[in-house]
């Protein structure tokens, strides 16, 4: 079983340090991508079907590699996700999608059309759209004139579709390229009835796999500060190893209760423990990169492209997260439940 679970993640392991990649590139990102999927290495488990550990393990061996691909390849895979999730068709073979589901105020996009009908036209301006160049498909969240929340996939090589330079001045993660797009009456097909984007089970099966690529960038800045010590180890050094030890390993051990919690029961409301594993990951996160910061001094952060990217890049990645908002949010799941007493 344990072979099983791990095979995904070594053949991306495999793959990606075979790839030639530079770091910082939008357009090497897009080329990864396209590579992964092309080499079959997109087609992960499903969250909830008894496999989600072992989709979270692929997600957190892409982010070790790089923050930016990751944040495409989850997007992607998510889709596909979220496509088997509602009934929709099963995508072209070669095809790249992204989930655009973010609704700042001033972004607003519009369904226009009958709210019944399948096909909608899509107008407006969609923000952070990662991979916007890389993509040939997107899922995106838009409103009907009955001012609902739908789902619609579209695809992005309509005229209409103009994907720009604006919206991302972004250091960390400049790579992932989530820029505005601006939609002109653009076809695009509806899928489930509307609100059912953020109402399926899955929709906290996705979120707590974000928690996945935190805790696998994470876990790869932890790896350079274990190396380092093999070969130079000193009191501070390995003091500051042994809390980045216990952050990942406790942190692990919530992730893979998670993921056991949604394949045992994969229609249940996961938002509680999904949230529970997000805090945790992102509080890891941010504690590992500091601890390995302050273990390495300034050496790698200027030497070493992908020890500096990733210590770039993380901290931009994290604020995914709604901080303080979530853990209120959690908290008040909390005492819906009356969970007063933790117990082992």
């Amino acid at each position: 079983m344990n072979h099983v679970e791990h095979h995904t993640a070594s053949a991306l392991r495999a793959f990606l340090d075979e790839m030639p990649f530079q770091r910082g590139s939008a357009e090497d990102a897009g080329r990864a991508l396209r590579a992964l999927i092309g080499a079959g290495l997109d087609r992960l488990p499903l969250p909830g079907h008894g496999n989600t550990l072992e989709r979270w393990r692929a997600l957190g061996a892409v982010a070790a590699f790089d923050l930016s691909l990751v944040k495409l390849y989850e997007g992607h895979t998510d889709a596909l996700a979220i496509l088997a999730e509602l009934g929709a068709a099963r995508p072209d073979a070669g095809s790249a999608w992204a989930v655009w589901a973010a609704e700042p105020p001033s972004a607003r996009l519009s369904a226009l059309g009958d709210p019944d009908a399948q096909t909608v036209l899509l107008q407006g301006t969609k923000s952070w759209c990662s991979g916007a160049a890389a993509v040939t498909h997107a899922l995106v969240t838009a409103w009907n004139e009955r001012d609902e929340p739908v789902l619609a996939t579209v695809d992005l090589r309509h005229d209409g579709v103009r994907i720009t330079g604006a919206g991302w001045q972004a250091v960390g993660m400049q790579a992932s390229a989530s820029v505005d797009v601006c939609f002109e009456r653009v076809p695009a097909l509806r899928i489930g009835s509307p609100r059912a984007y953020v109402e399926r089970p899955g929709f906290w099966h996705g979120g707590a796999g974000i928690a996945a690529c935190w805790f696998g960038a994470a876990a790869g800045i932890a790896s350079f500060v274990a190396r380092d010590a093999q070969h130079r180890a000193g009191p501070h050094k390995l003091a500051h190893l042994g809390v980045i030890d216990t952050t990942l390993c406790a942190t692990a051990a919530l992730l893979r209760e998670t993921a056991a919690l949604i394949d045992r029961a994969p229609h249940a409301d996961a938002m509680a423990p999904a949230m529970r594993a997000r805090i945790a990951a992102e509080s890891a996160a941010a504690r590992v990169a500091a601890r390995a910061g302050r273990a390495l001094g300034a050496a790698p952060l200027c030497r070493d492209a992908h020890f500096a990217q990733l210590m770039a890049d993380l901290p931009v990645f994290i604020r995914q997260s709604h901080a303080e908002r979530d853990e209120a949010s959690l908290a008040e799941r909390v005492i819906e439940e009356e969970r007063t007493s933790w117990q082992l």
